[in-house]
This record gives C-alpha cells, structure tokens and sequence, in this order.
C-alpha cells in the first residue's frame, strides 16, 4: 500500500515551506516485491511500441472515471519535467486539451489521444494501498494521547561536518542542529513517541490507538472519526528522516507470524500479534525507526504527489522514473481487480523500478480488504501522447 508514496511537492506548514520526499513505503514486509529491472530511467530501461491502441479492451470499461481523473492532472502535468525521459511537456499539451470539453465516449478519448508503449519487458507487479480511518480528536482527552504532529521547524537537510566536501553530492541527509550548533540525525519513532518533541512541534490531532496510527502512517494519509461524529483528513507533510523497517520481516524471522503460528503474514496477522502481546508492542513497532508528519487536507481525497486528490480505483502510485505522472496506464493483472485504466498521480517510497505499480483503493473495510490483498504480477501497457514513440526514435 504502498506505503503510498518523491513527493517533491511544496507544501506550506505552520509557516515554514517543506518539501517532503514521498508517499512512505508501503511495504509491511508480507508482499515478496520481484527486483526492479536494473536501468535509472524508463527510456534507460527500453521503449518499445505496444498493440495498437484501437485493439485495447476498452469496450465495457468505464473510461469516464479515468478520463476526469486525466482531466484533474493536467493543470500539474503541462508545468512538471518528466524524470523517465519519455515526454515533454508540450507532448500533454494537445491531450489536455482534448480532455477540458471532451463530452462524447471517454474511451474513445484516450484511443485518439494516445498511442500504448511497452517499458521493458512490460511484466509488471501490483500491490495496493487505501485511506485508513480511524478514532482520533482535535484535542487532546482521555483515551486519545496518541500526537499526530505536523512538521517540525528545525528539521531540515544539511552536510554533517564529518563528511568530506568531496563527498556531498546529491541531496543533503534530513537531520536537525543539537545545542552544540552541529548537525545531527532527527529523533527517531521511540524517541518521539518517548516525548522528544513534546512542547516543541505542533500537534494537529490526537489518535486513540497507537496501533492503528502506526499503520496510518505506512499508508501516509487517513481520516480520524471525531467524537462528534466529525471526519478530519490529514495528509504525508513529510518524515523524520530515519530508516523504515517493515516489520513483518523480522516479526517473521523471529516466529512470530506466518507458518507455523496462528498469525497469517498479513497486516490483520500483524495487528493480531500486537494485540495478543501489548508487553512487546513499543520493541516490535519501534524497530521501524521512521515517522510520519501530517498536515490537515480540505479535499475531496487524499493528496497525491501531483498535489491533486487521488480516488479509489482511477488513482496508481508510480516511480516517476519510469512513468510520467498524468499517463493513463492500462493494468492487465492475474488480480482481475486491478484490471484497467489507471491514471499515475502518486508515488511511495516502496514503488521503485519499471513496471511496478501501487493502486488506490479508496476508504473502508472493503478498500482495507481489497489493498491489503493485492499482490498481483500481470502486463502494463503505457499510454503516451500520440507521435511521442516517433519523436523517441529519431
């Protein structure tokens, strides 16, 4: 889920501007991830013509959902360099248009505007992701002390003095200057939910169960049910910087879940587990080291890393590497669920490489259902701007 999911989005907190990297990784070390193919970007990767977009199965697929989901991305796409190497921004620009009056079938919207290509080999791999909703209040009372923090003021990126000039390329390391003035690495999960930022960060929310924000924070955004019956959508402000451990990996490793134990290897096997052993409850979740910051959101949906609301069954996370955000992708997967046209609008820290997919699923027990579930190896076929395969060959 991917453990949506970077998000190189400015976001503006209490404030400050921060620019948080991505969705967290989704990954609960219960889906066996295929290795990604060994190329930095889609056209490093290999491009090569798909079927004829006349001969893809759209017919009985409700394209109009896919279509306004298009239609919301443009007004990101037209403005945003696209990292794969396969489009341009004026490439959008004739699609975008089509989409803002297009009144007749949707599908064939996206069969005169497009053109399918193939990344790779085009064997690709599904996992989902979904909006939690759990208990939580604006203020804190009895039963709800668990602090959803917004993001911190002195947590930024620099060099630490200890690594040579030589060596600092790239983005400098998330981190935070200690009362000696240097730089060091941000509190960890145990630290903060030990208090470290007590009194410092601001609070915008307080959840009741521990348990179920830990696995809000690996989707990235969810809802709190407030005690009036109020619903607060809070959405990734950005990450403390530490290493993420998924922790059914070492839960597995030590016998804790999946063969030969009652617990499937599974999120609901997971929480199980924690539920039925509240004395080891802080050592299991803290070997994930990350945090998660949240701002709230006044959307019709969780944001996507495009900054636009992503909806259940329109809305793929992507490794924008490999896959222009705004592209219709069309998924046919063993998981019949998934089949379909999905529209790239977020990204994860877990969706890494070519082919490799983390699709929404919307709010509620069945959204939670149906994403934990997904794991599915299948085909994708990439839909760009007609006359984009032409221009790549010259």
């Amino acid at each position: 889920m991917r453990i949506l999911a970077g998000l190189a989005v400015a976001l503006s907190l209490a404030g400050c501007t921060v620019i948080p990297d991505a969705r967290p990784p989704q990954d609960l070390g219960t889906v066996e991830v295929p290795e990604p193919v060994p190329a930095d970007t889609a056209l490093a990767a290999g491009v090569m013509p798909g079927p004829a977009i006349e001969t893809m199965p759209f017919a009985g697929f409700d394209a109009a959902p896919a279509l306004e989901a298009f239609r919301r991305s443009c007004d990101k796409i037209l403005f945003r360099e696209d990292t794969s190497g396969l489009t341009r921004r004026v490439d959008w620009q004739a699609p975008c248009g089509a989409a803002t009056n297009w009144s007749s079938d949707p599908a064939d919207f996206f069969r005169s505007q497009f053109e399918t290509a193939v990344v790779a080999d085009g064997s690709a791999f599904a996992t989902g992701y979904y909006e939690p909703e759990i208990l939580g209040s604006r203020e804190r009372r009895p039963g709800y002390e668990v602090p959803v923090y917004a993001y911190p003021s002195d947590l930024e990126r620099a060099w630490p003095a200890d690594v040579p000039e030589e060596e600092r390329e790239g983005r400098p390391p998330l981190g935070r200057y200690d009362e000696n003035g240097e730089f060091v690495r941000y509190f960890e999960r145990s630290e903060i939910a030990g208090g470290a930022l007590e009194g410092k960060v601001p609070v915008i929310a307080w959840a009741a169960d521990p348990i179920e924000f830990f696995f809000l924070q690996i989707q990235g955004s969810g809802l709190l049910r407030l005690p009036d019956g109020g619903v607060m959508r809070i959405g990734y402000a950005g990450q403390n910087g530490r290493e993420y451990v998924a922790i059914g990996r070492p839960m597995r490793e030590q016998g804790l879940i999946g063969e030969g134990t009652d617990y499937p290897t599974s999120m609901q096997g997971i929480i199980s587990w924690l539920r039925d052993n509240p004395e080891r409850q802080d050592e299991i979740l803290d070997l994930n080291k990350s945090w998660i910051f949240f701002r709230e959101l006044d959307t019709e949906g969780p944001l996507g890393s495009i900054e636009v609301p992503v909806f259940a069954r329109d809305s793929v996370a992507v490794d924008p590497k490999f896959v222009p955000y705004g592209a219709p992708v069309w998924l046919d997967m063993e998981s019949d669920v998934a089949d379909g046209l999905w529209i790239a609008q977020d990204t994860g820290g877990a969706i890494k490489g070519a082919n490799r997919f983390d699709t929404f699923w919307g709010n509620g027990a069945d959204a939670r259902q149906i994403a934990g579930e997904m794991s599915s190896s299948g085909k994708a076929y990439l839909l760009l701007p007609k006359g984009t395969l032409a221009r790549l060959k010259q």
